[in-house]
Formats: C-alpha cells, sequence, structure tokens
C-alpha cells in the first residue's frame, strides 16, 4: 500500500473519532499512520515496479517455454516414423 493510501485510511479511521474530541482525533490519525505503516513494512511485499516487473519476466518465460514445447513435439513427431 501506497503512503497516500495509508494517510487516506489512516484519515478515514479517525474520522470515526466523535468531533469534540478533535485534539485526539488528530492524535488517533498520527497512530494509525503509524501503525500501519509499520504492519506493512512487516508483511514480505514487492512495490507495485517490481511485481510489474516479474509479470513481463514471467510472460516473456511463458512465450518462450511455449515456443520450446512445440519444438520439442515436432522433433518428436518427425523422429517417431523412423524410430519405430
Amino acid at each position: 500500500m501506497e503512503v497516500q493510501g495509508i494517510d487516506q485510511l489512516a484519515e478515514r479511521l479517525a474520522s470515526l473519532v466523535p468531533p469534540g474530541l478533535a485534539q485526539a482525533r488528530e492524535d488517533l490519525r498520527a497512530n494509525f499512520k503509524d501503525v500501519l505503516a509499520q504492519g506493512l513494512r512487516r508483511l514480505d511485499l514487492v512495490t507495485r515496479e517490481e511485481f510489474d516487473v516479474q509479470s513481463q519476466v514471467l510472460a516473456r518465460t511463458r512465450e518462450r517455454l511455449e515456443i520450446m514445447e512445440k519444438r520439442v513435439a515436432s522433433l518428436e513427431a518427425s523422429d517417431a516414423p523412423s524410430g519405430q
């Protein structure tokens, strides 16, 4: 979750505090933000950029695998009649 998302979630949580507790609301918002950020740091997450790069690598790998599978099938088919 990006910083903006954490800020928005912390703000939403703080908005649940009754309006008469304005100072407590701001303190809670800051605390919510810190707790959310710490919790997310403990998770084994990757950035969106890293995810996108790995998705592209996987797509290229799949394409190459499909090409190789077709080549193997072709070689097996061409070898089958002479091998019998």
